[in-house]
């Protein structure tokens, strides 16, 4: 489970995150990452929030995948700047993928989205 200053718990944030922030997508989610939120703050750690609708599964499938990308997320909050909203958002196939695929495919949209913001990159090292 993720710290709860690293939740999105507003749907204002969430909406902020993915109607102005920027967006990478790969075969099984999108990374929404926007820098601030809807009370932003440049002293809050970064914040993320997960999107996984029907489409991915029923709901022990929906929760399963849930639970795999908040485990992933928790091992790199360390290197996310600060003061950033992100919103995770499955897309079905990631409900067949191996965690080392789905690990691969956070990595590669966190980093296309962050680098779009124009906020530091984060260090490639931290991607175990």
């Amino acid at each position: 489970m993720l710290p709860r200053a690293h939740r999105v718990v507003s749907g204002d944030d969430f909406s902020f995150a993915v109607r102005r922030g920027q967006r990478a997508g790969t075969d099984s989610l999108v990374a929404h990452v926007a820098a601030g939120g809807a009370s932003p703050s440049a002293l809050e750690p970064a914040r993320i929030g997960f999107v996984v609708s029907r489409a991915v599964g029923g709901s022990v499938v929906r929760n399963r995948v849930k639970r795999r990308l908040r485990h992933l997320v928790a091992s790199r909050l360390a290197v996310l700047p600060a003061g950033i909203v992100v919103v995770i958002r499955a897309l079905p196939a990631s409900a067949a993928m191996s965690s080392e695929q789905l690990a691969g495919d956070l990595d590669s949209a966190l980093d296309r989205a962050i680098d779009r913001l124009g906020s530091p990159v984060r260090p490639s090292s931290a991607a175990s």
